[in-house]
This record gives C-alpha cells, structure tokens and sequence, in this order.
C-alpha cells in the first residue's frame, strides 16, 4: 500500500507542474560538476547553500535539497551524503523521495505486505 500511495503522490505532482525537465538544468554547476565522493564542503562550494538541509532516516548522513527555476517550472535537485559526510547520491529529485526509496530497498520483497497483491 505504502509504494502505491508514494506511486500516486509522485504522479500527481509530476502533473501539478512540481517538476520540470531536467535536461534544462544540465549544464548548472551543480549538476554538472557535482561527483560522487566529494565532500559536503567541495558541494557547497559549488553549489552554495541549499534551499534545505535533511537529516536521513534510511541511513546515516545528510541530504542537501537544491530547487532550480526555468520560465516558471520548478524542478528539484538533492544531494545526498553518506555519514562521513561524501555525495553517494545525486538526483532531480526530493530528499523525502531519495529516503522513503532507500527505506522501501531495505525490505526484501518477500516481506513487503502489498508483495503478491
């Protein structure tokens, strides 16, 4: 039930306009140059501030969110970053997203509830 609602709410916001495309963002610094197993402050350097800053729940570290704005879409980006604080995940999408998708690969499919269904 859970991946279906997350199904459901990333369907919807696709359709709301919460995301654009991003093949426009390639060349942003952050996305461009951003690599994994930089450090926290080599990201920031280039990237500067985050436009949010989350704890991870699914595994230790931290997960900076970045929102970038092209002719009024929206499109997420996030970087992820282990507990000794380097990228191990970069993506155009939410923080939330990146932690519940971790959270939701921790259980093996045979124990998933909905798993069958």
């Amino acid at each position: 039930m859970k991946k279906l609602q997350f199904v459901m709410i990333l369907a919807l916001a696709a359709l709301g306009g919460c995301f654009g495309n991003p093949v426009t963002y390639r060349d942003e610094p952050l996305v461009a140059k951003v690599q994994t197993g930089m450090s926290k402050q080599q990201v920031l350097e280039i990237g500067g501030r985050p436009a949010l800053t989350a704890t991870r729940k699914a595994q230790p570290g931290t997960c900076n969110e970045y929102l970038f704005t092209h002719m009024g879409e929206r499109q997420p980006y996030m970087v992820s970053f282990d507990a000794n604080d380097n990228v191990d995940h970069k993506d155009f999408r939410t923080c939330a997203f990146w932690d519940e998708y971790q959270e939701n690969a921790k259980v093996p499919f045979y124990m998933d509830p909905g798993y069958g269904k």
